[in-house]
């Protein structure tokens, strides 16, 4: 062979080595998915963003693979968890489950592409420095939970017009806590209404919030949006009806769990429309240049049968407003 075909094999060889390794690559990607929830009360969202990773093109044991990581509810864990997700060197990371796993994993990392689900707020919480230009590693899916709950509180009292103490659950050790705190007692004092907050990070705490209702005069229950609460929302609305009050939270699946109102958002939408954020990261684009999307559509929902127990006769104006009543 003479010394130039040589050098031309070897040089068309040596090109064609970076084009066979990203080929490799993309059959393989690995991404992580880390989550503050707990996988039993996680399967409805984990199909929604599977669905969404399929429409970018993307089918877990086909061209990816999918690495969980579960807290369970216990925040202190996720820092771990996501260390073991950037030694593992995932292509992206998709952190699940609200505010505590978007910190986390923007915390752990500022190479690794970040995108978030379910997080109110992203800018206050330092995640990114703008909605439309988030600049960095990080971008995904905001909900806007502090109107959410005033406008959550506002239903209920229309639900319940006699109800003149509505108390608001919130989770201290949760990133959002102070903002609902400080800001939403502010917002719903037009409804005439006291506010008291029952906090609770653990099961124990639950139980005695619930147990401190009737004392604090208690007609009516705004469960805020939070990880820790959506995994134990089966324990939740079992208090709820056992103390007999009436209760409104963010997720369709306390409604259907025997809760009596929802309001807010899709987070199947959510998990979904990140999947295709995660595709299209995958594909080569930047989360700097992908803007955080904000929910469109908010969703009311009202169990006829749990107003029933409770003695509740529902306004017909508010019946009229649900988008779904679940007999």
């Amino acid at each position: 062979m003479k010394r130039r075909e040589f050098i031309t094999l070897l040089g068309g060889a040596a090109s064609a080595w970076p084009l066979a390794a990203r080929a490799q690559q993309s059959a393989t990607s690995t991404i992580g998915f880390v989550s503050s929830r707990a996988p039993g009360e996680s399967a409805g969202v984990v199909a929604a963003f599977r669905q969404g990773l399929g429409e970018a093109g993307f089918v877990e044991g086909q061209n990816l693979a999918i690495a969980f990581r579960w807290a369970e509810g216990r925040y202190d864990r996720l820092p771990a968890l996501v260390a073991e997700l950037v030694n593992l060197r995932v292509a992206v990371l998709f952190a699940a489950g609200g505010p505590p796993s978007a910190l986390a994993a923007k915390e752990a990392t500022s190479t690794i592409p970040v995108v978030f689900s379910a997080v109110s707020d992203p800018v206050r919480l330092g995640l990114v420095p703008s909605l439309n230009r988030p600049g960095g590693n990080v971008t995904g899916m905001s909900l806007l939970n502090s109107e959410l709950v005033a406008k959550s509180a506002q239903l209920l009292k229309e639900a319940v017009p006699a109800a003149a103490v509505i108390a608001f659950l919130v989770n201290p050790s949760g990133p959002s806590a102070e903002i609902y705190v400080k800001e939403v007692p502010a917002t719903v004092r037009a409804l005439g209404i006291q506010i008291p907050v029952l906090n609770a990070s653990t099961e124990h705490d639950l139980d005695e919030a619930f147990a401190s209702l009737g004392k604090l005069g208690v007609s009516g229950l705004v469960v805020l949006a939070e990880p820790f609460f959506d995994s134990q929302r089966e324990r939740i609305v079992s208090l709820a009806v056992q103390h007999a009050v009436p209760m409104i939270s963010s997720l369709r699946e306390y409604v259907v769990a025997g809760g009596l109102m929802s309001y807010g958002p899709s987070l199947p939408d959510s998990y979904r429309r990140a999947g295709i954020y995660v595709g299209r990261v995958l594909k080569g684009e930047k989360p700097a240049d992908l803007p955080v999307m904000q929910p469109t559509k908010f969703d009311l929902v009202i169990n006829a049968k749990t107003a029933k127990t409770l003695g509740l006769k529902l306004p017909d104006n508010v019946l009229a407003l649900a988008d779904e009543v679940i007999e």
